[in-house]
């Protein structure tokens, strides 16, 4: 029964009085997964530290590693089988579903190792088996439709890059005249490419961001460090140098940051355009630090930086804070003075 205490208009400002105070439930899902996996690292550990435990634990453990490879391999089926189930029955229990498949990941990476002993040949191409860790976690990445998987699969597989390379050259500074900096330019320039492959297929197109995420990510660092040392593979002579020698490497690494940011403006991506913005910031403060540290006194120089990170700061809380008003009245534009 209405009893109409209040009026429309005083009801509606009642109303528009009132904020719902969110919680991040999503982020603290995240993380407790992460504290639950550690705690399950902990707990293994302190099962190895119980006597009785430990000596069940030796008698495994002195098995052939055929044996032991076999193990693990099923146990990280298990949880592969598990994980799968879940998310067939659970979908919206992402994190869930992935700390489970993250088992099966440390499962398989323990069965690789077993079976890399089980083979061992004394050659020290041990880069194979990572090239193996990485076929099989590309394959159950694809299958399962699983990020996590995935992105395992491309960290095996920058690993197997750079232990193939360093093998094929004898563990050499150098591989086809290429630095290890170098090689990681042009492996993340390949990843990157691939993404365009994944959103050109249909079925597979949420593998798009991760795959141009982890590109991005070894592309730009790789050109960091390039900027730093160049292609130099000796320290002693790195060192006889001067920085300026190097600023070509400073350029590239700058028009690729601006590149990125173009393409994230033109297409509206946001990841390119954080890579860029992100990276070329980094590129402008490394080199004040390389060309100002020793000619600059230090109450100058820190002061500088502090005027720019304040100015950088003011900036982003104006634009956050203008978001902020923007998405309370419905809008998505901010004002000519940002």
């Amino acid at each position: 029964m209405e009893e109409k205490l209040l009026s429309r208009d005083q009801g509606q400002r009642l109303l528009e009085s009132y904020e719902v105070a969110e919680f991040d439930w999503k982020r603290l899902a995240r993380y407790s997964f992460w504290i639950a996996i550690i705690c399950i690292m902990i707990a293994v550990g302190a099962a190895i530290a119980d006597d009785f435990i430990r000596e069940l634990l030796a008698q495994l453990f002195n098995a052939r590693d055929s044996v032991k490879c076999l193990i693990t391999a099923g146990i990280a089926a298990v949880f592969y089988y598990c994980g799968v189930q879940r998310m067939a029955r659970s979908p919206e229990k992402v994190y869930s579903n992935e700390a489970i498949l993250f088992l099966g990941v440390l499962s398989t990476a323990g069965s690789v190792a077993f079976l890399g002993r089980a083979i061992d040949t004394g050659s020290g191409h041990f880069s194979l088996l990572i090239f193996l860790a990485a076929l099989i976690y590309g394959v159950l990445g694809l299958w399962f439709r699983s990020q996590l998987v995935w992105v395992f699969s491309l960290l095996s597989l920058a690993s197997w890059m750079g232990t193939e390379t360093g093998y094929m050259s004898g563990w050499g500074a150098y591989y086809l005249g290429m630095n290890y900096p170098l090689r990681f330019v042009l492996f993340g320039l390949v990843l990157t490419a691939c993404s365009i492959v994944f959103s050109r297929w249909p079925a597979r197109r949420d593998f798009t961001a991760s795959t141009r995420a982890m590109g991005l990510l070894n592309l730009f660092i790789a050109l960091w460090i390039l900027s730093i040392f160049g292609n130099y593979g000796d320290i002693d002579q790195w060192r006889q140098v001067k920085q300026i020698e190097l600023f070509h490497w400073s350029l590239v690494f700058a028009i690729a940051a601006i590149a990125s940011i173009y393409h994230g403006i033109k297409e509206d991506d946001g990841m390119t355009r954080g890579f860029g913005i992100t990276f070329l910031f980094i590129n402008l403060y490394t080199r004040f630090f390389e060309y100002f540290w020793n000619n600059t006194h230090k109450a100058i120089f820190f002061a500088i930086l502090a005027l720019s990170f304040w100015f950088l700061g003011s900036r982003a809380e104006k634009i956050w804070n203008f978001g902020g008003v923007s998405r309370k009245n419905g809008t998505g534009t901010l004002p000519d003075n940002v």
